[in-house]
């Protein structure tokens, strides 16, 4: 994946970690695991990009 490609995808999982936050407080949240699955994915692309030594 491109550096741009990397940062789009962790802007877009952010952005959706935090809708299902919001969900989860308010109680409407159907798969409460969609969270932690979540933030795995956040880790495995700030991981490549560091490796890549790619700023944010």
């Amino acid at each position: 994946m491109a550096a741009e490609e990397l940062k789009a995808k962790y802007n877009v999982l952010t952005e959706s970690l935090f809708k299902l936050n919001q969900q989860a407080k308010i109680g409407k949240l159907e798969k409460p695991d969609q969270i932690r699955q979540m933030r795995k994915d956040i880790a495995r692309i700030l991981t490549i990009i560091r490796e890549k030594d790619i700023k944010i």
